[in-house]
């Protein structure tokens, strides 16, 4: 039962940071910013939140922490600072759409790493929803995409690549301070941007963007993927965090009319028809005798 509830745990935690995470693309649009002024920014704001957190953490747990860090945090903080760097040059080189396409193909990645570096069992099941989730991904692209697209897809391959990484990183290494990675790899991620930046003073909503982006997009939605993942498969959290590849485009056309076209919305019910299906046949087996 402990382990069932566990699980559960981690769906609800990794279902919630995809809501988070698919809020990402918006907050990029109400910015309209540079790339770099825009990691810059969005970088200050989640290392200061996560900083303050941490303080506050440590006051009130005064005992110990069984958390450690070493070279797997430091490993995952500098995949953490290239995936946050190629998701936002992403979304500005290309649409919404077409980022959360490619980061539907998070599942497979992650499966393969997790496969080769730690022997994670692969079902049937998996295998047969990854494949209609595939499927999915190939309509939603549809047409054929501008050399401007191609490198924000690019970028977005790289992002989803850093992302299926920290999952695995996460599962290998279960006693890794999550928060203080997240932090530290906002703070990483600030120090290269810094030279890089336009240096003028953003308009009041940009920074509010900025802001959201920091702290609810990038802070809490980092942690509770982390976390989640570490309490289920890890190509069944990668599956679940699919979730955002419709709600993503989903904020931008409600805010931003960027339309969706019916291929789009065609490959998105696939895909969320194929994350349904596989979550029911766990839940029955987290659930029998």
């Amino acid at each position: 039962m402990s382990l069932a509830h566990d699980r559960y745990t981690g769906i609800y935690l990794v279902a919630a940071s995809a809501v988070l995470w698919s809020t990402a693309g918006l907050f990029v649009r109400m910015a309209d910013m540079d790339v770099w002024s825009m990691v810059a920014w969005r970088s200050a704001f989640t290392f200061l939140t996560l900083g303050a957190f941490l303080l506050l953490r440590n006051k009130i747990v005064r005992q110990r922490s069984s958390m450690s860090f070493g070279l797997p945090g430091v490993a995952a903080c500098l995949v953490s600072a290239i995936a946050a760097i190629t998701y936002i040059a992403s979304l500005r080189w290309t649409t919404v759409a077409n980022v959360m396409t490619i980061y539907a193909t998070l599942p497979f990645v992650v499966t393969g790493i997790a496969f080769v570096c730690l022997r994670d069992r692969v079902t049937h099941r998996f295998v047969i929803a990854g494949c209609a989730a595939f499927v999915g991904v190939f309509i939603s692209v549809g047409a054929a995409v501008s050399q401007k697209d191609m490198l924000g897809i690019f970028a977005a391959f790289i992002m989803t690549t850093g992302c299926a990484t920290q999952i695995v990183i996460a599962k290998r290494f279960p006693d890794m301070d999550a928060t203080l990675m997240t932090a530290l790899g906002a703070l990483t991620c600030l120090c290269i941007a810094l030279p890089l930046m336009q240096f003028a003073i953003p308009a009041p909503m940009q920074i509010i963007a900025c802001a959201l982006y920091g702290v609810l997009t990038t802070a809490l939605g980092y942690i509770l993927l982390l976390q989640g993942s570490r309490r289920m498969n890890s190509g069944e959290a990668g599956l679940l965090s699919m979730l955002d590849v419709i709600l993503g485009p989903v904020w931008v056309w409600l805010f931003y009319n960027e339309e969706m076209s019916p291929l789009v919305l065609t490959g998105g019910a696939i895909v969320l028809s194929a994350v349904a299906w596989y979550l029911a046949g766990g839940r029955r087996a987290a659930t029998a005798p």
